[in-house]
C-alpha cells in the first residue's frame, strides 16, 4: 500500500543526481526563473501515446501553447506503448549516451514508471519544484505522488486521472428488458450469455484490456490482498484461478466468439458506433460523453461504474535522465498542472480527461474554468467515482499480460 513521502529522501536524491549528471544537462530547480529562460528554443521531445485523435489534439494544443507562451516546441512522438520509450532509454544508458538521449519527456506510470525507477532511468526530483504542483494538495491527495503502489518521490509529475467507466446503448436489444445495465463481473457474464456478440475488451497486453483483467481480478479472488504487493510474494495460481475460469466462460460468448479482440479502447468505441457491440468501457470516464457530443455514438448511450467500484489511477509525465531538453521538460510538465490547460483538458470540447488539481484550492475564477458541462446524458452520474479501487502492484500488471498470453494469444 501508498507509503509516506519522503522529503528527506527526495532532497538527498536530488543531491545525488545534481553532482552525477553534467553541468550542461541539469537545470536548477529551485530557481524556475532561471529554469524558464534555459527553456526558451529547445525542442522537447514528448513520447506519447498517439493512438487517439483526442488526446493528440490536445497534445497539439498544448505545443502552440508552449511555443507561443515559453518559446518552447513540442514535438509529440507518437507511441503504440510506452514501453518502447522506456526500452529506447535504457538501450541509450547501456551505450554510455548519459547526456544527448532522444526523449525528453514521457506520458507514463504504473510498469513501466516501476522499470524506470528500477534502472535509474528518471531525471528529478523534480516535480515538488514546479511552480502549480502545490494545486494538487497532495498532502490530501496521495494518489498524485503514489504510481501503482509505489512512491513517486519527485521522479514524474502527475498529469490527468483515469478510472474505468462502462457505457452502454440503453436503447439497444441487449438491454431491452433490462432496467440496469451488469453491475458486477458475474451479472456480466450472465448478460453475455443472454447476448451474445455484444460485448468485448481489448486484446493483450493493451493498457485498457489489462485493466479490465485486473478490475476482473479484483472482484472475483478472494486473495485481493495479495495484489498490493509484488507477485513474486504470492501464489500466482492460486490468485488467479478464478480470473482464467471466468474467461473461460466469457470468451465464447465475447464478440467474435472471443476469437479475435479489437486492439485498443478507441476500437471498442468505434465497433460501438458502428453497431456491432451494445456495451463497452473506457479508462477515461467522459469517453461516451465525448463520442455523443461528436456524433459519433448515439444519444441514448449511458455510462455507470460498476457496484463495487471501478479501478481508477493518475497517469504522470516523467523526464528522462539524459534527456538534453530538461528545463524545456519541466516547463511542458508545469504547464501541463496549470488551471488553463488541465481545464481545457478536461473539457468535453477537447479530450475530457479529468484534472489532478484539487479544485477547492483555486480562485473562484479559476474553478469556472471546470464547470461540468451538465446537459450530456452520457456523462457519468456525479457520485460514480466516490468509490475508486486502487491499482495493484505493476508487477501484476506485467505476470496477467504474459499469462493471458499464454493462454489465449494464440486466438
Amino acid at each position: 500500500m501508498p507509503r509516506p513521502y519522503r522529503r528527506t529522501a527526495l532532497l538527498s536524491a536530488g543531491l545525488t543526481l545534481a553532482l552525477s549528471l553534467p553541468a550542461a544537462a541539469q537545470p536548477k530547480i529551485d530557481d524556475w526563473d532561471a529554469v524558464l529562460k534555459r527553456a526558451e528554443g529547445q525542442t522537447v521531445y514528448w513520447n506519447a501515446w498517439g493512438g487517439d485523435s483526442r488526446t493528440n489534439r490536445y497534445i497539439d494544443w498544448v505545443a502552440g501553447q508552449m511555443q507561443e507562451r515559453f518559446d518552447v516546441e513540442v514535438e509529440h512522438v507518437k507511441l503504440e506503448d510506452a514501453s518502447s520509450a522506456v526500452s529506447r532509454v535504457l538501450a541509450e544508458k547501456q551505450a554510455g549516451n548519459d547526456a544527448d538521449g532522444s526523449i525528453d519527456a514521457i506520458w507514463i506510470n504504473g510498469e513501466n514508471f516501476a522499470a524506470m525507477r528500477e534502472h535509474d532511468l528518471l531525471f528529478g526530483p523534480f516535480a515538488e519544484s514546479l511552480p502549480h504542483f502545490a494545486l494538487t494538495n497532495p498532502a490530501d491527495n496521495p494518489e498524485v505522488v503514489t504510481d501503482f503502489t509505489l512512491p513517486v518521490e519527485g521522479h514524474e509529475s502527475p498529469w490527468g486521472r483515469a478510472q474505468i467507466t462502462f457505457y452502454y446503448d440503453s436503447q439497444a436489444a441487449g438491454f431491452g428488458t433490462r432496467q440496469t445495465p451488469p453491475g458486477t463481473m458475474h451479472e456480466l457474464l450472465d448478460w453475455a450469455r443472454e447476448t451474445p456478440g455484444r460485448f468485448t475488451y481489448p486484446r493483450i497486453p493493451d493498457f485498457t484490456g489489462s485493466t479490465f483483467l485486473k478490475q476482473a481480478l479484483i472482484e472475483l479472488t478472494d486473495q485481493d490482498e495479495a495484489l498490493y504487493q509484488p507477485v513474486s510474494e504470492s501464489d500466482f495460481d492460486a490468485v488467479t484461478a478464478p480470473l482464467w475460469d471466468y474467461l473461460d466462460k466469457l470468451h465464447p460468448h465475447l464478440w467474435r466468439k472471443g476469437e479475435s479482440f479489437p486492439a485498443s479502447g478507441p476500437r471498442l468505441r468505434t465497433l460501438m458506433s458502428d453497431g456491432e457491440l451494445d456495451l463497452a468501457f473506457s479508462f477515461y470516464p467522459t469517453d461516451a460523453a465525448v463520442a455523443v457530443k461528436e456524433y459519433q455514438l448515439p444519444p441514448s448511450v449511458r455510462s455507470y461504474v460498476l457496484d463495487g467500484g471501478t479501478l481508477g489511477n493518475v497517469h504522470f509525465v516523467a523526464i528522462p535522465y539524459n534527456s538534453p531538453h530538461k528545463a524545456g521538460a519541466m516547463a511542458l510538465a508545469n504547464f501541463l498542472l496549470s488551471p488553463a490547460a488541465q481545464a481545457k483538458k478536461q473539457s468535453l470540447d477537447y479530450w475530457g480527461d479529468r484534472t489532478v488539481l484539487d479544485v477547492s484550492r483555486l480562485s473562484e475564477a479559476q474553478r469556472a474554468l471546470f464547470e461540468t458541462q451538465n446537459d450530456n446524458p452520457a456523462l457519468p452520474p456525479a457520485d460514480a467515482f466516490d468509490n475508486t479501487l486502487a491499482e495493484p502492484h505493476p508487477s501484476w500488471m506485467t505476470a496477467l499480460q504474459d499469462a493471458w498470453l499464454e493462454r489465449y494469444g494464440a486466438q
